[in-house]
């Protein structure tokens, strides 16, 4: 499929799962272009209201109806996170529409442009929009396919005129196989998606592939002691850690009040003194320790770099502090992953020490939780007190002998519950609340306001 034949030839854009965060941006990308853009997702979702609000046609109802019956002008975008049994879906293909998937149309969006990748199990999001921000900041401009929503621009999606793209390339069913990088970072290749790889080896091959794909002029960058096969690797391979001493990393990490740092960033031309990211946390010094090395080796100026990082307001449901006062404080964050949720709580132990850590966790997929049980329940020992809900099943049927209990009960904790959604609310309002966090990857968010509003009022 060729992108440019694409926009020539088909007046409608449709999308099966629009509610998904990769699939709004493009959605969006094809409104920007001027093309009639409509879409079908489950459930109607922050994102879905906004994506209505700009004139994009949203339904809810498995209803063939409602795609555009004319099959010459219109074409079809689907995530694989939607079940292949779903009506719209199986009608489209047998009914002749042009067809793909989301990473193939990412990939023919990038195709001709200078494409900055952000791979990785975790910290993806985070490091790429960082970096799109520096990009934008500095005055270059880029464009963006975001994996989250950006709090600096309020969208997924970032459009400029100049040839630059920066890409969250995600290790889900091999989409990231669709993009071919001129600089690709690799912040992380740990086991996940097993439903997909079978297993942790499996998932590290495809990493290598991804990285074969980079530019043989262009660069790898490598998080220092992740495992990527190199092999075949044709770009120049580059380094980066948090504090260790490599091409890329920090030094001079001094702690400033509210968990943010300043530090030294030191690269192969120089050091750039007294880096400050606008967000809290550790491992967001790494993250900019790995999107300021991707922006210096594509260019930028690193007084720019110094100036983007302190301007930088985080993403949306990652590390999202929503109250914070000396009495209780409320944090949400994506983490869906055992290593993300110990990241996690790592860096809330070192911003609200001493405090007591409540946290809420919703379990995403079934096979994850089988296949991780043990290490979500050893993650999840960290917290002082747990809520536990049950599996958000996304794409998923349930498995046999597969809920939440099989991490409940192996949470090392006395003050550990497991209670339906619906009970949840009523649970948080028979504890004292100190320090709160909301983990998951599922509707977990809709959590987020009612739990904010409580606590504010009840704080007031």
């Amino acid at each position: 499929m060729n992108i440019q034949l694409v926009m020539a030839n088909y007046k409608n854009y449709y999308f099966i799962g629009i509610g998904g965060i990769g699939m709004s941006a493009i959605a969006r990308y094809f409104k920007h272009q001027g093309f009639a853009v409509s879409g079908y997702d489950r459930a109607p979702s922050a994102l879905t209201h906004a994506l209505e609000s700009e004139g994009i046609g949203v339904h809810y109802d498995d209803d063939v109806e409602a795609i555009p019956k004319d099959v010459e002008h219109t074409f079809v975008i689907y995530t694989p996170a939607i079940p292949a049994e779903l009506s719209e879906l199986q009608y489209v293909r047998r009914n002749g529409y042009a067809l793909c998937k989301r990473s193939q149309a990412l990939g023919e969006i990038a195709r001709g442009q200078e494409c900055l990748a952000v791979s990785g199990t975790h910290g993806k999001t985070t490091t790429s929009t960082l970096l799109a921000h520096i990009l934008t900041a500095s005055g270059e401009g880029c464009s963006a396919f975001l994996g989250g929503i950006s709090k600096n621009y309020d969208s997924n999606l970032l459009l400029s005129r100049n040839p630059v793209l920066v890409a969250e390339a995600d290790e889900f069913d091999r989409s990231f196989l669709q993009l071919f990088p001129h600089i690709a970072v690799v912040t992380a290749t740990d086991a996940d998606h097993l439903d997909i790889y079978n297993d942790h080896a499996h998932v590290v091959e495809a990493f290598g592939e991804f990285a074969s794909q980079v530019d043989a002029d262009g660069c790898l960058l490598v998080k220092q002691g992740v495992e990527v096969p190199l092999d075949k690797v044709r770009a120049r391979v580059l380094h980066y850690a948090y504090d260790t001493p490599c091409d890329f990393y920090a030094s001079d990490i001094t702690p400033l009040p509210g968990g943010r740092f300043d530090f030294t960033l030191n690269h192969p031309g120089g050091r750039i003194a007294h880096c400050q990211v606008g967000i809290p946390g550790w491992v967001n010094v790494e993250n900019a320790v790995a999107a300021s090395a991707i922006a210096l080796l594509h260019g930028t100026d690193p007084e720019k770099i110094r100036e983007a990082l302190a301007t930088f307001q985080g993403v949306k449901r990652r590390f999202d502090i929503h109250v914070n006062t000396p009495e209780i404080a409320y944090i949400d964050d994506y983490a869906h992953h055992p290593n993300e949720i110990r990241a996690a709580i790592s860096s809330m132990r070192n911003i609200f020490p001493g405090r007591h850590l409540l946290g809420v966790f919703q379990p995403h997929l079934y096979t994850r939780t089988r296949d991780f049980a043990d290490d979500f329940a050893d993650a999840l020992s960290g917290l002082d007190a747990l809520i536990l809900l049950p599996i958000y099943p996304a794409r998923e049927e349930p498995i046999p002998g597969v809920s939440s209990q099989i991490i409940f009960d192996k949470v090392r904790l006395d003050d550990k519950v497991l209670v339906e959604k619906n009970h949840l609310m009523d649970t948080l309002s028979g504890r004292k609340i100190d320090c709160l966090v909301t983990f998951g990857a599922g509707d977990v968010d809709r959590f987020i306001e009612p739990i904010t509003d409580w606590l504010t009022h009840r704080n007031g």
